[in-house]
C-alpha cells in the first residue's frame, strides 16, 4: 500500500512486555530497568510487591538458601466455600505462584552472616496466614533457637486466612509463643515489613521483632483505613498506616530502601553480636 505514491515502511516488530506502567505514578517504565532496580520504580521510587522467592533471592547470598518444610501443604479443615471451594482457591494460588503456601523459610547467609530466613508471598491468597504459615514461622523460630542463629522474616500479608477460621486465628498465639521462647533463649529477631503487612500478621509475629525495619511507603496496620474511618466516624491523619507514619509514632525502628536491606540487616547482626 502507498499514500501519495510513497510506500509505507514496514514497522519493525517490537517485542511484547518490554514496558510496564507503574501503578503508583502511572509512568511507562522499561521492565529491565525496574528489575535491575530490585522492583523499585525508577520514576517515583515506589517499592513494588515481590514474590517470596524473589525476596529471598534479593536478601540471601547467592546459592546460600536451604529451604525447610518445603513439602508442607494446607488442608481444608472447615470444608470452606465462599465464591468457590477453598480447595479450588488453594489450587489456583499454587498454580499462579508455583508455591505450596504463602511463606518460604530456610537457612541462608546474608553478607556472610548465617541466619534463619523467611519471606511471605503477597501473591498467594494475599499472603494470608493459615495453619501452614503459622507452623513454618514457629518452626523457623525453633530452629533458630536450636542453631543459635538470628531470625529474619520479611512480612507481606492481608492477615489471618478466613477460609481456615479459628485454625488460622490460633496461629497468632502459636507464632507469638515460639518467638517468646526464642527471645528467652537470647535470640535476635529482625522483622522486615513490606507492603502490605496488616491484620493478624501485624498483630502477631510482624510486631515482635527486636528490630523492626520497613520498606518505604509500606502499608502497616490492623484494619484497613476505610474500615477504621467508618467505625470511628472520624477523618484519619494524613499518611495514616504508612511506614513513615508508623516510624514517627514509634511503631517501627527505621525505614530502609530495598537496595540497602542486605547491608542494614548485616549491620544489625554485627551490632547485636550475633
Amino acid at each position: 500500500m502507498a499514500l501519495d505514491g510513497v510506500p509505507f515502511q514496514k514497522k519493525s516488530d517490537i517485542p511484547q512486555g518490554l514496558w510496564s506502567r507503574c501503578d503508583a505514578c502511572g509512568s511507562m517504565v522499561y521492565r529491565q530497568v525496574v528489575e535491575e532496580n530490585l522492583g523499585v520504580c525508577p520514576e517515583c521510587g515506589v517499592h513494588h510487591r515481590l514474590p517470596a522467592r524473589k525476596r529471598i533471592e534479593q536478601l540471601a547470598d547467592p546459592g546460600s538458601f536451604e529451604e525447610y518444610l518445603a513439602d508442607l501443604v494446607p488442608t481444608d479443615p472447615l470444608e470452606f466455600r465462599d465464591r468457590i471451594p477453598y480447595t479450588e482457591r488453594l489450587a489456583a494460588a499454587q498454580t499462579a505462584t508455583n508455591e505450596k503456601e504463602a511463606i518460604i523459610v530456610g537457612r541462608a547467609h546474608i553478607r556472610g552472616r548465617a541466619v534463619m530466613l523467611g519471606a511471605m508471598d503477597p501473591f498467594f491468597i494475599m499472603g494470608s496466614m493459615g495453619a501452614v504459615v503459622g507452623e513454618k514461622v514457629a518452626s523457623a523460630a525453633e530452629r533458630a533457637t536450636e542453631e543459635d542463629l538470628p531470625l529474619v522474616l520479611a512480612t507481606a500479608s492481608g492477615g489471618a486466612r478466613m477460609q481456615e477460621g479459628m485454625v488460622s486465628l490460633v496461629q497468632m498465639a502459636k507464632t507469638s509463643a515460639a518467638l517468646a521462647r526464642f527471645d528467652d533463649a537470647g535470640g535476635l529477631y529482625i522483622v522486615v515489613i513490606t507492603d502490605p503487612t496488616t491484620a493478624g500478621v501485624a498483630a502477631s509475629f510482624a510486631s515482635l521483632g527486636d528490630v523492626i525495619i520497613s520498606e518505604p511507603r509500606a502499608m502497616i496496620g490492623f484494619a484497613g483505613p476505610r474500615v477504621i474511618a467508618n467505625t470511628i466516624k472520624a477523618e484519619l491523619p494524613e499518611g495514616f498506616q504508612t511506614a513513615e507514619f508508623m516510624l514517627a509514632h514509634g511503631f517501627i525502628d527505621r525505614i530502609v530502601p530495598r537496595k540497602d536491606l542486605r547491608r542494614e540487616i548485616a549491620r544489625i547482626i554485627d551490632y547485636c553480636g550475633k
